[in-house]
């Protein structure tokens, strides 16, 4: 399964580095080659093999929005359909991984629930159209990406065409404008071969994650801390690696509800680093009662899946009727699939 090729020739205002890893060796330009996957890797959030740094570009702001383009090496990722992956090799053509993020700059929230198209020009023709997948890494967390073929060296001028919500929006994020991102970018191969290249050389297929990557332009991509999260915590539990999160709001007004309502509000997120887990199918058993839990994009919830109830519940039963239907790095692939049952609250 593979999308049309984007062309994402970036210049670079710099390589960026990876905090938090132990125990690495950098590898020469010719030895960057995804080495063969760990055996028997477990059911959960895992390190993966090697770790890329990445090339950032600059950043293009519109109404209220930013989008910023990254790039590194060519690599294996995963798609998910239902609880099927389907693994994406490395082609023979592939020259580098793009990673565009957009997000909201006043909440600093992730757009994770919109689809982005691609054109680039070179010298007036449109040479590729493209539109990269939803995906979740370690060390750069969410963001939109494929593997690319560029054919050559150049300036290319990129225009990144954002579409409309898939899930439910509040407060500042709602009713968004239509959004259109230019870029004039050089690529070089000299500049994709400063991208640092590192091997794991022990921790590989262990459990445990690559630390989150800070960089400069771009927001935090993580799920706000429990202990920060409004309203009054309904628990927290562990299902398929992931960690579900629960509080509930004594008012529903900017969720559809009225002020004397309550909304329970469910946020996934992956363990170590926090990143959210979108494009989920959720429901929750309360009193007895199934609910659907509807996908939303808060600016202080940030995303997560709520219901509006009339009386704040003292227990509830979730079902991953979906799992998180978004493409995977390495170290992500096999957790978030098989995601039994948990009960919050009393």
């Amino acid at each position: 399964m593979r999308r049309r090729r984007l062309l994402g020739a970036l210049s670079a205002a710099g390589a960026a580095g990876l905090a938090g890893c132990t125990d690495l060796f950098d590898l020469r330009p010719s030895q960057r080659a995804a080495p063969p996957l760990v055996e028997d890797r477990p059911d959960a959030v895992y390190y993966p093999t090697h770790v890329e740094g990445m090339q950032m570009s600059g950043m293009a702001k519109a109404s209220g929005y930013a989008c910023a383009f990254a790039y590194t090496y060519p690599h294996r990722f995963w798609l998910l359909t239902g609880t099927h992956t389907n693994t994406v090799e490395i082609a023979d053509d592939d020259t580098m991984h793009v990673m565009p993020v957009v997000w909201h700059a006043a909440s600093g929230r992730m757009l994770t629930d919109v689809s982005l198209n691609v054109t680039a020009m070179r010298d007036g023709e449109e040479v590729v159209s493209n539109r990269p997948w939803p995906m979740l890494s370690q060390p750069m967390g969410w963001h939109f990406g494929d593997n690319v073929s560029l054919p050559g060296d150049g300036t290319y001028d990129v225009t990144v065409d954002v579409g409309e919500p898939a899930t439910r929006r509040t407060g500042a994020l709602r009713n968004p404008p239509s959004l259109s991102f230019d870029f004039t970018l050089d690529y070089s191969t000299r500049k994709l071969n400063e991208v640092s290249f590192t091997r794991l050389s022990e921790k590989q297929g262990t459990r445990g994650a690559v630390d989150h990557m800070e960089m400069g332009m771009l927001p935090s991509s993580r799920a706000p801390a429990p202990s920060a999260l409004p309203g009054t915590a309904l628990g927290s539990a562990s299902t398929g690696d992931a960690v579900v999160v629960a509080t509930v709001l004594d008012d529903a007004t900017r969720f559809g509800g009225s002020d004397s309502q309550s909304y329970l509000a469910v946020s996934p997120r992956t363990p170590y680093n926090r990143y959210p887990l979108p494009r989920m199918g959720l429901s929750a058993t309360i009193a007895g009662e199934t609910r659907d839990l509807t996908e939303t994009l808060d600016p202080a919830l940030g995303s997560h899946y709520g219901v509006v109830l009339d009386a704040p519940p003292r227990a509830v039963t979730l079902h991953v009727d979906t799992p998180p239907q978004f493409a995977r790095h390495e170290g992500y692939e096999t957790a978030f699939i098989e995601m039994p049952d948990r009960t919050l609250g009393e």
